[in-house]
């Protein structure tokens, strides 16, 4: 299955959706992330605290012909934001996937009460220029973070991965990255554990399609060029989450959906101005 792409101001494309595979590690890992660039998705997200770098580099290089389709991801932990630390760890990144470049490298979350996210971000910049990863960019920063970073380096991030789904469809975020010319991936795009899959807008939108409530609310953020990056270990799952590109909702749907967003709509209340990962 063809994935339609999405392109920055770079230049650089990356599918409209791709495979979140945060608990998918081990041999499991890597036959789950093989059904899945069988059933053709090209966009890989990892990071260095899902600890399965391994899995995902091992299962892209199994994927044969298909490898320099891949965008293989991972992110940078905050305990790691010093340059010097930085470079190393994606060095490592890079060693555990036995490839030899990551595709898309990300800081995974600013940490500005630490704010050595400026270091990470120049690190990032040069181990781009060194040819361990191909492109860079971000993960949960705010538009304050991402116009620093831009005044202190010239260099502006391809994508940033935010927190989107229904109940917070981010919709100040997504103009400023759109006026910005950088991609926006979302994480927990189906809400992860909450009641959004049941919640009568949704599934009366999905009766209408004849369709899944998740198959709906992926096709939202299809149509708001948000990509999102479902997490799947089943075949039948994983097929599901990419026959979406032919839903057709219409703008009032597409409407109703995002107006079921709330002022309290984050998932585990992990504002990036205030919250820390290390």
């Amino acid at each position: 299955m063809a994935i339609p792409q999405l392109t920055a101001a770079d230049g650089t494309t990356l599918p409209a959706v791709g495979l979140g595979t945060y608990r998918l590690n081990g041999s499991a890992g890597v036959e789950a992330l093989g059904s899945a660039i069988g059933a053709g998705y090209r966009l890989l997200d990892s990071a260095v605290n899902y600890e399965n770098e391994g899995a995902v580099g091992r299962a892209a290089r199994a994927a044969g012909d298909v490898r320099d389709e891949l965008i293989v991801t991972s992110k940078l932990p905050g305990r790691h934001h010093d340059y010097d630390a930085a470079l190393t760890t994606i060095e490592e990144s890079v060693y555990r996937t036995g490839l030899d470049r990551i595709d898309l490298y990300l800081i995974h979350w600013p940490n500005p009460k630490v704010d050595r996210y400026v270091q990470a971000w120049r690190a990032l910049i040069e181990a781009r220029e060194r040819g361990l990863v191909r492109h860079i960019g971000l993960s949960n920063f705010l538009p304050e973070h991402i116009d620093r970073l831009v005044a202190e380096t010239g260099v502006a991030p391809v994508v940033n991965q935010i927190e989107v789904h229904p109940y917070f469809p981010q919709e100040e975020a997504l103009a400023y990255h759109r006026d910005n010319g950088i991609l926006v991936q979302g994480w927990s795009p189906l809400g992860r554990g909450n009641d959004l899959q049941q919640h009568p807008a949704i599934m009366e939108i999905a009766e209408a399609h004849g369709i899944s409530p998740a198959q709906i609310i992926l096709a939202w953020h299809v149509a708001r060029q948000v990509i999102p990056l479902p997490k799947a270990a089943s075949p039948q799952r994983q097929k599901e989450n990419l026959d979406i590109f032919d839903v057709g909702l219409t703008d009032d749907e597409v409407a109703a959906i995002t107006a079921l967003g709330r002022p309290d709509g984050r998932l585990a209340d992990q504002d990036p101005a205030v919250y820390e990962e290390f």
